[in-house]
C-alpha cells in the first residue's frame, strides 16, 4: 500500500465523516422545524397569546416589552410585538400601494403598514381610544406606524395618503 492510497483513504474518511455531520444537522433542523422549535405554538400553527386586560399587566412572553396603553406611540418591532405575534387583520389597496392594519393580541395594540409605496407616501393608524400615529416612506418602499392600544383588532383603522394625491383607508 503506497502513501497515495493512504492519503486517499484518509480523505474519503474525512469526507464521509463530514457528510454524516451535515446529515445529522439536517435531521435535527427538520425535527426542530416540524415540532415548532419550542415557540409555544399549538396544533394548527396558531400561537396562544394571553388576552390583554386593562386592569392587570399580563405575563409577557420573552422579548415583549409592553401590553395595552403603554404600547401606544412605541415601535412594534422594538417592543417585540411584530413578527409571529402580529397578523394582518384588514387591508386595502390604494393605487398599487398596499395598506394593512397589523395587530398583536399579545401586546393589545395595532399599527399600520404600507408596502409597494413611494418616497413621500404616508400612512397612519387610529382607534377610538388612542391618538393617531403616522409613518412616512423615506427612501424605501415600505413603512409602518408606531402602535395604538386597542381592545380588539377591529378597533383600528389604517389610512394612506400617497404623494401622488390618492387617499384610502381600511374598513
Amino acid at each position: 500500500m503506497g502513501a497515495g492510497e493512504d492519503r486517499a483513504r484518509r480523505k474519503r474518511r474525512l469526507v464521509m465523516f463530514l457528510a454524516g455531520v451535515v446529515g445529522a444537522l439536517v435531521v435535527v433542523a427538520v425535527a426542530v422545524y416540524l415540532t415548532g422549535g419550542g415557540d409555544k405554538k399549538e396544533a394548527g400553527g396558531t400561537r396562544k397569546s394571553p388576552a390583554v386586560s386593562a386592569s392587570t399587566q399580563p405575563d409577557l412572553p420573552p422579548g415583549v416589552k409592553c401590553a395595552g396603553a403603554p404600547c401606544t406611540g412605541k415601535d412594534p418591532e422594538n417592543m417585540g410585538c411584530g413578527g409571529e405575534l402580529a397578523t394582518t387583520t384588514t387591508s386595502v389597496t390604494v393605487g398599487t400601494t398596499l395598506v394593512e392594519v397589523r395587530y398583536s393580541r399579545t401586546c393589545g395594540a395595532a399599527w399600520a403598514r404600507i408596502t409597494r409605496a413611494a418616497p413621500g407616501d404616508r400612512v397612519d393608524v387610529s382607534s377610538g381610544t388612542a391618538a393617531r400615529q403616522t409613518g412616512a416612506v423615506d427612501a424605501d418602499t415600505d413603512a409602518y406606524t408606531p402602535m395604538v392600544a386597542v381592545k380588539d383588532a377591529g378597533d383600528a383603522r389604517a389610512c394612506a395618503t400617497l404623494k401622488a394625491g390618492q387617499k384610502g383607508c381600511t374598513k
